[in-house]
């Protein structure tokens, strides 16, 4: 029998979901409706004492994937592209880190390293997962960084994109990311910071963006995040040389070249420190590079984790 979240990918199956005998009738019929609602609401588990929002799609190794830190930003909004594809081979979860998404926000919470990082392990050990495989973009490569510094036994392999995580100058688009306050005009500017290809800024899409930055809580706790002067929180995500130089794992770093929020040269920096790395930059691409360039990007970073089953 299939679960609701099932039935949400295959909508056409659920046409009828009144009767009683559909798996999508009595007491499922109010979460498939969310879902097909709002893709990005996923399943909730709490992980280290968080509510935590994530989507669990695939079989296989588990492949941990962290979103960035725009504004509005879900894990479904930021990997929407690349979950299908990934979970072809593995299983996929990506989870809404606390004070972004639909993950819970509590009252007096503070937003910064050790929190995430605890809530990532949290979710690993709700989840009864020993190790995975991690995928970090932006901001979610500063955690990623941080969780194979800290519990280098709970990863297997890294793939590190347009990451965070080492001192690096605050360039103006980040700065305007990070200072984001909700308008359409603002989130269409935040857009064509994010976006090499302009054509991938529609209108539709930065309404869409728009609308989730202005949900209950959300802009809240984003502007409590990385108030002025915001140079300071690169250095609050930032880990040590010398910690990352003794990183172990296997690493694969992507970067677009036109990146107008994280410089390209972190990742230069990061091919240099991390012995066992290899790096690859689109051209053309800015810090979307698993939306500018999706296919590619899901090509390559599945070829990479398949080598560990492969070694």
């Amino acid at each position: 029998m299939l679960t609701s979240a099932e039935c949400t990918n295959k909508l056409i199956d659920c046409e009828g979901f009144e009767n009683e005998s559909h798996p999508c009738a009595a007491n499922h019929f109010e979460e498939f409706m969310s879902q097909v609602q709002n893709p990005e609401i996923g399943k909730n588990i709490i992980a280290d004492g968080i509510a935590t929002n994530y989507h669990d799609v695939g079989e296989g190794d588990p492949v941990l994937m962290i979103h960035g830190s725009g504004p509005g930003v879900t894990a479904w909004a930021n990997w929407r592209l690349s979950i299908p594809q990934l979970a072809r081979q593995a299983r996929v979860i990506a989870p809404d880190m606390v004070g972004f998404g639909f993950s819970e926000r509590p009252a007096g919470i503070r937003y910064d390293l050790d929190t995430w990082v605890k809530q990532l392990v949290g979710l690993l050990d709700a989840l009864e997962i020993p190790s995975a495989a991690i995928v970090g973009n932006s901001f979610g490569g500063a955690l990623a960084l941080a969780v194979a510094i800290r519990h280098p036994k709970r990863v297997r392999r890294l793939v590190l994109m347009g990451s965070a995580g080492i001192a690096s100058p605050l360039l103006p688009g980040l700065n305007e990311v990070w200072g984001y306050t909700p308008s359409i005009e603002n989130m269409r500017k935040m857009l064509d910071i994010f976006a090499y290809d302009r054509s991938l800024v529609t209108d539709e899409l930065a309404e869409m963006r728009y609308r989730a930055s202005i949900q209950p809580g959300f802009q809240e706790a984003f502007a409590s995040m990385f108030p002025a002067p915001r140079e300071r929180w690169i250095g609050a995500l930032a880990s040590d040389e010398q910690d990352i130089r003794a990183i172990p794992h296997e690493t694969l770093l992507i970067h677009g070249r036109e990146d107008l929020v994280v410089p390209v040269s972190n990742s230069f920096t990061l091919a240099q420190w991390i012995s066992k790395s290899q790096l690859h930059v689109f051209g053309r691409c800015g810090h979307w590079t698993q939306i500018e360039h999706a296919a590619r990007f899901s090509q390559l970073v599945g070829n990479f984790l398949a080598e560990a089953n492969n070694a």
